[in-house]
């Protein structure tokens, strides 16, 4: 597969910035319904960790983990908008929130798949999907 290029990315009052290149581009969104993900509801998309550079603002970003403390959620301590996380399921990717990233937004994805988080395979659960959500916009 040919290389990404990389896009910008930013929170809301553009005091965090970031440069990423997508894993599979813009063509595998996923959301999620662990408990976090449930109650932030971002449509995510993937970089591996080497792929994503904070260019401005690290100052600005603050981390959450909970539970077992191996996903790292950052968010603007400003504006309060997620901007990524890296992964319980796999520590060497990166989830992107697909609303940060330039000319991008969540509603582009006219089907998300949802990953049943709430049943995690670390915790010895088989990996499943838990559903679909779909955006069918009104012309």
């Amino acid at each position: 597969m040919p290389s990404q290029s990389p896009m910008r990315a930013a929170c809301h009052c553009q005091a965090v910035k970031l440069e990423v290149t997508l894993k599979g581009g813009l063509a595998d969104p996923r959301r999620c319904n662990c408990s976090i993900c449930r109650m932030r509801g971002a449509v995510a998309l993937t970089a591996d960790v080497g792929d994503l550079r904070v260019v401005e603002g690290a100052e600005h970003l603050t981390e959450y983990r909970f539970n077992t403390g191996v996903a790292r959620h950052w968010f603007c301590a400003r504006c309060g908008i997620y901007t990524h996380h890296q992964r319980r399921s796999n520590p060497d990717e990166f989830g992107v929130n697909a609303a940060c990233l330039e000319g991008v937004s969540p509603f582009d994805f006219r089907e998300v798949p949802v990953t049943d988080g709430a049943h995690h395979p670390r915790d010895g659960y088989p990996p499943r999907t838990a559903g679909v959500l779909r955006f069918e916009p009104r012309e």
